[in-house]
């Protein structure tokens, strides 16, 4: 994954994420040599989030077809808060 320098992104501003996103879905900002932030496109991101929310609609499927989970009000609920 390409990475931009905090400096180089106070130098040359939004640009340089453009010229980076232009070829590639993210890019990885560093600052003083760690890697502390990832930017990409919103087309993208909406993609990752999407995959994000399919994944935990299968695993709720899969709970539900496995038995694991609990049915009861919102009092029930809360009673079982309080003792966990």
């Amino acid at each position: 994954m390409p990475h931009i320098s905090a400096n180089d992104l106070k130098i040359k501003g939004v640009s340089v994420i453009e010229a980076i996103l232009a070829t590639q879905p993210e890019a990885v900002i560093s600052v003083r040599g760690k890697e502390r932030f990832v930017v990409m496109d919103m087309d993208h991101y909406h993609y990752l989030r999407e995959c994000e929310l399919e994944s935990a609609l299968a695993q709720t499927r899969a709970d539900l077809d496995e038995g694991r989970f609990v049915k009861g009000s919102a009092e029930d609920h809360l009673a079982r808060l309080k003792t966990a």
